[in-house]
């Protein structure tokens, strides 16, 4: 996930607006340039945090911010409704955001983060990078979304299984990552 981060951090990259900045060194003056505008890195806890650690490494003077969000089986079932129930974010104000979950199932988590973000500021611009997707949950963003924003995926699967879940896919990306949850 950390290197899927990395690719898709460098692609994205080429699609922002810089703007030159000169920098001192101790022979001369390089012209360089730099982003025009603060970058978040927002990641869906805690599947997105590999993939996050990716983006890093190429935006590493961007703001990070964290938000969870998760499945609630109400029922017991297979019927869920998403929670999103933490939020630990910079301002978004004029700002580009980068929202980061290693999966797109059912679009459902990345619509309700969304709408939590935007609830009480406007970002610049709007970036979602995935690992996986389906294409079922793209096409709910694409019903769901505003049209300003922007939507990378590294590898569409087949479908959504029974139970809303990436066919193949890779599993839970948070358990393939940090364990089973307790």
């Amino acid at each position: 996930m950390k290197r899927i981060g990395e690719i898709m951090a460098y692609e994205i990259s080429k699609t922002l607006a810089y703007q030159p900045i000169n920098i001192t060194t101790p022979l001369g003056i390089k012209n360089s340039y730099c982003i025009e505008n603060q970058l978040i890195l927002c990641s869906i806890l805690r599947a997105g945090l590999t993939l996050h650690d990716g983006f890093m490494n190429y935006f590493d003077e961007a703001e990070n911010g964290f938000i969870a969000a998760y499945r609630h089986h109400y029922k017991n079932d297979d019927a869920f409704e998403i929670l999103v129930e933490y939020q630990a974010m910079p301002s978004v104000a004029s700002k580009t955001v980068l929202l980061i979950d290693p999966m797109l199932a059912t679009g459902q988590s990345i619509v309700a983060v969304l709408n939590k973000i935007l609830a009480t500021e406007n970002p610049s611009e709007l970036h979602i990078a995935v690992a996986i997707a389906a294409p079922e949950g793209i096409a709910y963003l694409e019903e769901n979304l505003p049209e300003n924003v922007h939507l990378w995926i590294a590898a569409i699967d087949e479908k959504l299984n029974a139970k809303n879940y990436i066919v193949p896919g890779i599993g839970d990306a948070g358990d393939l990552a940090y364990g089973e949850k307790l």
